[in-house]
This record gives C-alpha cells, sequence and structure tokens, in this order.
C-alpha cells in the first residue's frame, strides 16, 4: 500500500467545453479510516455525464464539486484497512469515493462484491447506476408495451444499452441512435436492435420515418439537442417520453429553444424527468433481476477502458463529446479478480 493518495482535483468551474487543464493532479496523505469507515484501494473509477453539472457551479438536485475540491466519482477497489467490523481487508466494494486512489469513507455506504457474480467493473455499469437508471426508466415513466416502437438515444451507451435491452424484453421493437457506423453495428449486431440510425445522418428525420413506419412510443431521452428535435414531431398520441439526460448540450453557456408543446396536449404525450438517486432503494431489486441475465449472456454490455488516473481529465471531456464506447472507466490500479 503507497503512503501518498493520488488524486484529481476541480482547478476551475469550465465554461463551455471542459479541458484537461480545468482539473489538477495531485498528491496528499493518505487518508485515516474513522471509527465505522473502510479505506478503500479503488481499483475502477466511473466517469459519468453528470459530472459535467457537478463541475458547474450551478444549482440543481445535488451539490456542485467545489474548487479545489477532489472530483466526485463511484469506485470499485480493495478494502486497505477497516474501522467497520462489518467488512475486513481484501474485501471487493463498490462504493468508494472520487477521483483518487485512496478514499476513507463509511462503510455503511459500501456494497460488498462477488467476483464469481460478474466481473468488478460491472458494479459501475450494467449492474450499478447506469443499469439501475434505465431500469426505473422505463418501469416508471416509459413503460413499454409489446408491439410499442421504443427509439433510444446514445443507444451504445451505458444507460442506453440496458434501456434498449430491457424494452426489448418487454417485447417493443427497439430502434436506436449514436453516433457512428460501428456503434450502429454494435447496437444492431449484438445488443440485438430492430435497427440503429447515426445521428450525424444528413437527415435524422426522414431516417426515423424510414426505421419507425409506426412512428414512436417511448423515446429515451439522453441527447437532446438535434435529436430531440427529430424525435419530437414523430410521437404518437399518448407516447411517454423519459427525460435522463441531454448531454449534447450539457457544455452550452446559454439555453437552446426546445421543441413547441403544443403537442404535448394535442397529443396527450406524457414527458417525465427522474433523478436515479431518488430511486436507491431499488438497487438490490434491480441487480437480482440483471446479474444472472448478464451471466447467461442475456444481458450484454461494453466497456471503453482508461488506464491510470492521470487519464481521467482527458477521458471525461472525451465522453462530453461522444468519444467513448461503452461504459467510460478508468482503471486505477490490478484487479486482482483478472488475470493480467
Amino acid at each position: 500500500m503507497e503512503n501518498r493518495n493520488r488524486q484529481v482535483l476541480l482547478k476551475r468551474r469550465p465554461t463551455g467545453v471542459p479541458t484537461p487543464a480545468d482539473f489538477e493532479i495531485t498528491n496528499a496523505p493518505l487518508p485515516d479510516p474513522a471509527d465505522g469507515e473502510v479505506l478503500v484501494h479503488g481499483i475502477y473509477l466511473s466517469l459519468d455525464p453528470y459530472m459535467r453539472g457537478r463541475i458547474s457551479g450551478q444549482r440543481s438536485y445535488a451539490r456542485p464539486v467545489e474548487v479545489g475540491a477532489v472530483m466526485e466519482g463511484r469506485v470499485v477497489g480493495e478494502v486497505a484497512r477497516s474501522r467497520d467490523q462489518a467488512f475486513r481487508e481484501g474485501d471487493f466494494v463498490l462504493g468508494g469515493y472520487g477521483w483518487q486512489l485512496y478514499s476513507a469513507v463509511s462503510g455503511q455506504g459500501l456494497l460488498k462484491l462477488d467476483p464469481a457474480e460478474a466481473p468488478l467493473s460491472t458494479a459501475l455499469g450494467v449492474l450499478g447506476m447506469p443499469g439501475l437508471t434505465a431500469y426505473v426508466g422505463l418501469d416508471e415513466i416509459g413503460k413499454p408495451q409489446r408491439g410499442e416502437t421504443v427509439v433510444i438515444s446514445a443507444a451504445s451507451g451505458a444507460v442506453g444499452a440496458v434501456a434498449g435491452q430491457l424494452a426489448r424484453r418487454a417485447g417493443a421493437r427497439v430502434v436506436g441512435i449514436a453516433g457512428g457506423a460501428d456503434k450502429c453495428r454494435w447496437v444492431e449486431a449484438e445488443l440485438g436492435f430492430e435497427a440503429c440510425i447515426d445521428h450525424r445522418s444528413a437527415d435524422l428525420g426522414a431516417a426515423l420515418d424510414r426505421v419507425c413506419p409506426k412512428e414512436i412510443d417511448v423515446y429515451w431521452e439522453n441527447v437532446g439537442g438535434a435529436v430531440q428535435h427529430a424525435v419530437f414531431p414523430r410521437l404518437n398520441d399518448f407516447a411517454r417520453m423519459v427525460m435522463c439526460g441531454m448531454v449534447a448540450e450539457y457544455n452550452d453557456v446559454d439555453p437552446r429553444p426546445g421543441p413547441n408543446l403544443m403537442s404535448v396536449v394535442r397529443k396527450r404525450l406524457k414527458i417525465q424527468g427522474f433523478i436515479v438517486s431518488d430511486q436507491w432503494q431499488r438497487f438490490g431489486e434491480y441487480r437480482a433481476m440483471a446479474a444472472p441475465l448478464l451471466k447467461s449472456g442475456e444481458l450484454k454490455y461494453r466497456e471503453d477502458m482508461v488506464e491510470s488516473l492521470e487519464r481521467a481529465p482527458e477521458a471525461f471531456v472525451g465522453l462530453l463529446q461522444g468519444r467513448n464506447f461503452g461504459k467510460l472507466v478508468v482503471r486505477l490500479g490490478a484487479d486482482p479478480t483478472r488475470p493480467a
């Protein structure tokens, strides 16, 4: 175990598109866990689009990261030292904190992981917060029915991939939207979507008309921007729009104009946003459902693995520009459960 802790701090609040210069990499003393706490040595760090909001300083559903503080992020790691009787050295856990190699966290917020159940990194993606996001959003808002058409934006991403697969399991006809031919091929061939449209298409509306001849009953919104403008007029009566995120607009200095909402009344649309942290009590329920499907190969996923904490700022900037392919994860150190 090292005697220093490598960290990434928020150096300044970005205006518009973040750059790696907005972050600072530093060394700090190794944290000492208090009574009831556990020292977690990070193995994997999750990078997620919501982090853009945390560094903006604007009022939101959660407190922003302070300038000079460790960047927020969920970590899977190994217990290096424990002052909580429920955990012992060598346990693998979900619940480490931040863009750093070590974190001292309360044992009450940790989940023990069994490497025999699934690879440890999946606790940050398909079996973690993104998977729960897909599960809750479909169950409580989207409610796809057999034979309906469901459109998933950012379909190759951590949330979209699970949302689309769960909608297929409900009997819906699922169409994805993703960035680039490679992502679209993977969505169709591996995830089994009916079709996938490249959002860079010259005429996205015409492409949607071609693959959604009966128009759209459920739209999973991860992107916003031009994709939202193309989908919105093609929603059927009583369609549901699951507002999960709008990553294409996260770096905007000024808000973009949205679609005219008169059709919400005329078509009796349901448009609802949600925050997955309101539904943490369903995490165990989701994992109990999803883990067997993952092990059997029925639930598929893809990870985009970045090596070393030092590359986290650059990888995060790329995430907001759609450069990742699958769930973006930073490997902080060796995973003793996987062959070298």
